[in-house]
């Protein structure tokens, strides 16, 4: 691995990985290799670090973050995507993630992404506008439709509670005796389990 002269947050941090190579420093180690330009340590050592710590989001991000400055969009996509299902509150995970969206195109994608940084960030003028624009660029394009005119509904009429189950008071009458049977079936199973639990 290169190492840059006069870099002392690396070496910092490579000691402490060399002390300790399954720790989790591995994830500020890579960043700061990619600060320094080193875009290929940083993957390799977050590739090996991921591998000791599968469900580190840190490592995730900042193996995402190398991807991302080497132009690689679809691996920092696949990288970032289970990550913004597990932490969506994660920003830096989520801006990442729709900045590569949209810069292959995605746009509904990267839409979604925005809305969810907006969603967690609403004072952010910058997002709100972005959103907009990916919005009435989207639709420019074709790829989302404004839905101009309702879906038309069937008709339907509507019911008293008395009158829903069934207009013959019969029907009715043995639909709703069904319905409390159920319920009594229902209730004493709630109370034979409490038992089994007591006991």
């Amino acid at each position: 691995m290169n190492r840059p002269r006069g870099n002392p947050q690396i070496y910092h941090y490579l000691k402490k990985y060399q002390e300790d190579p399954k720790s989790r420093v591995f994830a500020p180690l890579a960043e700061s290799y990619r600060k320094a330009g080193l875009l290929d340590e940083a993957i390799e050592i977050c590739r090996d670090g991921i591998r000791h710590h599968p469900h580190f989001i840190g490592g995730h991000v900042a193996l995402a973050r190398a991807l991302f400055d080497k132009g690689d969009y679809e691996a920092t996509i696949k990288e970032l995507e289970p990550v913004v299902l597990d932490a969506p509150d994660n920003l830096v995970a989520q801006k990442l993630l729709a900045e590569s969206y949209l810069i292959l195109g995605r746009l509904s994608d990267s839409l979604a992404a925005y809305k969810v940084l907006l969603f967690f960030m609403p004072q952010d003028q910058e997002i709100a506008r972005l959103v907009q624009e990916i919005e009435s660029r989207a639709y420019e394009d074709g790829v989302m439709v404004l839905q101009k005119d309702p879906i038309p509904l069937k008709s339907y009429s509507v019911k008293t509670a008395d009158t829903a189950i069934s207009s013959d008071p019969g029907v009715r009458k043995k639909e709703w005796v069904s319905r409390v049977v159920l319920l009594q079936e229902l209730l004493l199973r709630v109370e034979r389990i409490k038992l089994a639990k007591q006991y």
